[in-house]
């Protein structure tokens, strides 16, 4: 897992450290409460009791503030943590930043990609494809 140190939704610094010992499951996303990122978020939320039962940790992140954070989860009632990378490093760390077309043009952004570690912090898995209203299936299938 590569080395990253943000803010959680509360305020809270956490490093990539925190992830050792559990199964964890990071996900990318442009932006707090837009159509497609909702849509993902919800699905993780509604399936969140399967992910735990497999014994995943899930984390979203992006680059909005703590405090937009802080609003989409007691909007949506998510039960996870989500992580404010403003400053795109650990975006760009695990290659979730980069070109993408957007309404037909090129721009830099946000790539949807999910991430899964195993306990050791050891990749196992990339999801380049997400199907946000889907997402949980294609993490446990």
């Amino acid at each position: 897992m590569p080395e990253f140190k943000v803010e959680d939704q509360n305020g809270n610094i956490i490093d990539s450290s925190s992830f050792i010992g559990k199964k964890t499951i990071i996900y990318f996303y442009p932006k707090d409460n837009t159509s497609g990122c909702t849509a993902e978020a919800c699905n993780l939320r509604d399936n969140y009791a399967a992910l735990t039962a497999a014994g995943y940790n899930v984390v979203g992140v992006s680059k909005d503030s703590a405090a937009s954070h802080k609003k989409f989860i007691d909007k949506y009632s998510l039960p996870f943590t989500l992580l404010a990378d403003t400053s795109t490093q650990m975006l760009q760390a695990f290659g979730a930043w980069g070109e993408k077309k957007m309404y037909g043009k090129s721009v830099t952004g946000t790539l949807r990609r999910t991430f899964i570690f195993d306990e050791e912090g050891i990749l196992q898995r990339i999801i380049e494809k997400v199907e946000t209203k889907n997402h949980a299936a294609q993490i446990l299938s």
